[in-house]
């Protein structure tokens, strides 16, 4: 290679090792930092034109994620997230109920706005839940967790995995929810099953303490709008207009008619994230540059077989090791490019999906969904590495494995 090409891989080995989530003592940056620092560095180092940096960034997709995190910001000024999680600890008949409930609480609101905004919004108030109804924290932060993933595969706005997938695909918005929505209620199914088995006596021994006093108070005029906003939007999305500028054109209605002071709502945008993505769609725009990731195809190319049925199952597992290794979105970035060598693109886009979002239970590390449950309630609970794997693990294959079932079934 030559030395361009060589700083590239470097540069993007170096950002991945600080993204990853381990820290270094003499460069302790987070995730957004560190991308931003990759960034720079394929400017500096000559890798990459500012103008080319400009280029490399998919604005669709940090539209996207702008206009649904301004809808949620909206339902969280609502009350909206402190009425469910109130509601759910008030309907739950039993431990095991409420199990449930939080389960498809999580998953259906994922598959609605972003699984990451979800997780923020409802960790605190899951947490509060808990502490206040006296019961055991692990199995409803795993479940809040996991959920939130698992919920999030069967929508184009689910997770930004998705949303990059949705704008590179061009795959209707309907018809990949119809393929992917089985995939996703089995596999919620199939996570109940598993923390319900795994923490049976745990939540045998407990009992729910119910809430004293009144619900919390809710905007109901506030809410109104939001739900309405979120019709029109889904109907946007399902009549094939622009993902992005749908999302944000709901987000802007919103600031219109809420009346509400909008520093208020733009500081509940999660604007570290925006940066993250943005900075990352350069970084591995930079090491595409090289030709690395397509002399990587070449390669492997054998490896996923001569029908579309045999690179269905190894796109899978070779996404689920990649998503794990690299993380699903520059993951996503750097294969996404291969599709269209494949014979069955539109399924292998929905397989990519699948894969790359069901991967994220694997471990604590395999989704920013599972860094944001864990770190929320460090102050009241300590997830340890096993103590998540040891779930997330049996939770993974099991819903992958019946999910690419469900999928090719349904092509």
């Amino acid at each position: 290679m030559h030395r361009t090409e060589i700083l590239a891989v470097a540069i993007f080995a170096f950002t991945y090792l600080l993204i990853s989530g381990r820290r270094l003592k003499v460069l302790p940056l987070n995730r957004p930092a560190a991308a931003v620092l990759g960034a720079v560095l394929m400017v500096v180092c000559g890798v990459m034109t500012p103008e080319q940096v400009y280029q490399a960034v998919d604005y669709d997709t940090i539209v996207l994620l702008l206009g649904m995190m301004l809808i949620a910001a909206y339902l969280s000024l609502a009350g909206f997230f402190n009425w469910a999680a109130d509601w759910i600890l008030r309907s739950a008949a039993s431990p095991h109920k409420l199990l449930l409930y939080l389960v498809l609480t999580s998953g259906i609101l994922s598959a609605l706005l972003v699984n990451d905004t979800v997780c923020l919004m409802l960790t605190p108030l899951v947490v509060a839940v808990m502490v206040r109804g006296r019961l055991p924290l692990m199995p409803y932060l795993l479940a809040l967790a996991m959920s939130a993933n698992l919920g999030s595969v069967c929508t184009l706005v689910g997770n930004p995995q998705n949303m990059i997938i949705g704008h590179l695909s061009k795959i209707p918005f309907l018809q990949f929810s119809a393929s992917l929505l089985p995939v996703a209620v089995v596999g919620m199914l199939i996570e109940y099953l598993v923390l319900s088995v795994g923490f049976r006596r745990v939540l045998m021994a407990a009992r729910i303490t119910r809430p004293e006093g009144v619900a919390p108070v809710m905007d109901r005029r506030l809410l109104g709008l939001c739900l309405g906003t979120l019709v029109v939007v889904f109907a946007g999305f399902v009549a094939g207009y622009n993902l992005a500028w749908t999302a944000l054109a709901g987000g802007a209605l919103l600031m219109v008619l809420a009346r509400r002071d909008t520093h208020e709502v733009l500081k509940l945008v999660d604007w570290h994230l925006l940066v993250f993505f943005a900075a990352l769609f350069v970084v591995v725009e930079g090491l595409n540059r090289t030709g690395l990731p397509d002399h990587l195809y070449d390669s492997w190319r054998g490896f996923f077989g001569h029908t579309a049925t045999a690179q269905a199952w190894n796109l899978t597992w070779f996404s689920a090791l990649g998503s794990n290794i690299f993380s699903n979105v520059p993951f996503v970035l750097v294969a996404g490019k291969w599709i269209p060598n494949f014979l069955d693109q539109p399924l292998m886009w929905k397989t990519m999906a699948l894969a790359t979002t069901l991967a994220g239970n694997l471990t604590i590390l395999g989704s920013v969904a599972n860094i944001i449950v864990v770190e929320s309630a460090r102050g009241h609970v300590e997830v340890g590495f096993w103590d998540y794997a040891k779930y997330g693990i049996p939770v993974t294959i099991l819903s992958t494995l019946v999910g690419v079932v469900c999928l090719l079934w349904l092509r």
